[in-house]
Order: structure tokens, then C-alpha cells, then sequence
């Protein structure tokens, strides 16, 4: 049950064709072409900033923190609101438990 069961190859069926033969060619050496002299490169890329790319860097950073801003707040939100209602509930359920047990 747990042995693999290998595929056995299929015979070939109809017309098998004999492989192409290749015809070896003969190579001619050419003359090696110089290689060019390579440009010495600087040693740190310089990135230099246009007035458009500065602009784009300030407004892509003051949108950054505008989207993260608002996410902050409306976490922040979130968390009062959601202590505020357990706040209300604590003092409902205070006041129930206290007016029931005058009652009795």
C-alpha cells in the first residue's frame, strides 16, 4: 500500500523518425576586438535633488503622517469610546444590583 508505483515507459506507437543528423562546422578565429576602457566610478551614488523631487519627498512625508495621524486617533477613539460604554454598563449594573438588594 505504501510502496510507490513507478510509471512504466510506453512504447512508441505508428511511424518513429531516426534523429536529425548535425553537421559539424568549422570555426574561423576572428581578431579579438580591444575592450573598452571602463569609466572609473564613483565610490557613492550621488542622488541629486531637483525642486520637484524635494516637493515630492515633503508631500509624500506630510501624507504619511497625515494617513498615520488619523489611524493614531481613531485607535485612539476607538479605545475611549469602548471604555466609556464598559463605564456606563459598570454603573447600570451597579445601581440594578444595589436597588435589588434594598428590595429584599
Amino acid at each position: 500500500m505504501f510502496q510507490p508505483k513507478i510509471p512504466t515507459m510506453p512504447q512508441p506507437s505508428g511511424l518513429v523518425t531516426p534523429p536529425a543528423v548535425v553537421q559539424p562546422t568549422t570555426i574561423t578565429p576572428g581578431t579579438p576586438t580591444p575592450a573598452p576602457a571602463a569609466a572609473p566610478e564613483p565610490s557613492r551614488p550621488v542622488v541629486q535633488l531637483t525642486p520637484g523631487t524635494a516637493v515630492a519627498l515633503v508631500g509624500a512625508g506630510t501624507a504619511v503622517v497625515l494617513v498615520l495621524g488619523t489611524v493614531l486617533v481613531s485607535l485612539l477613539l476607538a479605545v475611549a469610546v469602548t471604555s466609556a460604554s464598559v463605564a456606563v454598563c459598570a454603573v447600570v449594573l451597579r445601581s440594578l444590583i444595589a436597588s435589588n438588594a434594598k428590595r429584599r
